[in-house]
């Protein structure tokens, strides 16, 4: 599943082609994604595309009137074509431009989304969403405040979109690693001073991913086709009966909140 390094690099890797273009038409091949597409969405043509945001895992694309949301799901990517191809089957969206470039949206699993609204207000898949994991209101201080009376696993809690956004498996592994935590701990045995490791990790794993395009697993490719290199780097992630790197004890997997999960017994009290 693309997570947030994913959509950012996506975002930086789009941007550059589409930000004060205008748009020529839509091509909808398949209207059922994970929402319906709405029909509406004709109604981008000829209007211009002023930026291109990024909230959580969702890319804002803003027009001249209208917003496109846009969710990639579990295995959605998005294309840069430079000149016409021929759609393959899974090949649902093709935003087109006056300029003859597409953005092309391919998605086997049909888990992603593109929605069309008046104001960002509107979708409500961006209401009540936590803080992101790069900027200032991401701190210690306020996940300790957040953890108090909270008996969850510590894991299950980073990866809630309503505490912070955009930390999926890959990466709430590899935090609590760096951060050495036990990705089992109840949330409100976590000290201060842990936090403030557990902020500074999440920062760093998601800042070297986004340097790296992401990591690829399976289904994700950056806009220009090529893969994400980030899993060169994993510490622990899907490295369960290896050796840690650190210490030498073989690395643990489990399942947490019915996610797998990867972690060193010694290093992660």
């Amino acid at each position: 599943m693309p997570e947030l390094p994913e959509v950012e690099t996506s975002r930086r890797g789009i941007l550059p082609y589409l930000k004060g273009q205008t748009i020529k038409q839509i091509i909808v091949r398949q209207p059922k994604l994970r929402w319906p597409v709405d029909d509406a969405i004709k109604n981008a043509q000829g209007q211009v595309i002023l930026d291109i945001q990024r909230r959580a895992k969702y890319l804002l694309l803003q027009l001249s009137y209208n917003w496109i949301v846009i969710h990639l799901g579990m295995s959605g990517s998005l294309r840069i074509l430079k000149n016409h191809q021929e759609a393959e089957k899974h090949d649902h969206i093709d935003l087109v431009l006056k300029n003859g470039v597409i953005l092309r949206y391919t998605d086997p699993r049909r888990f992603g989304s593109w929605l069309w609204a008046n104001s960002l207000d509107d979708v409500f898949q961006l209401q009540h969403l936590g803080p992101e994991p790069l900027s200032d209101e991401f701190s210690a201080n306020y996940l300790f405040e957040k953890a108090k009376n909270r008996k969850i696993p510590i894991k299950s809690w980073i990866m809630d979109n309503h505490i912070v956004v955009g930390v999926g498996n890959i990466y709430a592994s590899e935090s609590l690693f760096m951060a050495k935590i036990n990705p089992n701990r109840k949330v409100n045995s976590i000290q201060l001073v842990e936090f403030e490791r557990l902020v500074k990790a999440i920062k760093q794993v998601l800042t070297k991913s986004i340097a790296q395009g992401g990591t690829t697993l399976k289904d994700f490719l950056q806009s220009d086709g090529k893969p994400g290199y980030f899993a060169q780097e994993l510490q622990v992630y899907g490295r369960d009966g290896e050796k840690c790197h650190i210490c030498n004890a073989e690395i643990k997997s489990q399942k947490i909140g019915q996610r797998n999960t990867f972690y060193c017994e010694q290093c992660q009290k």
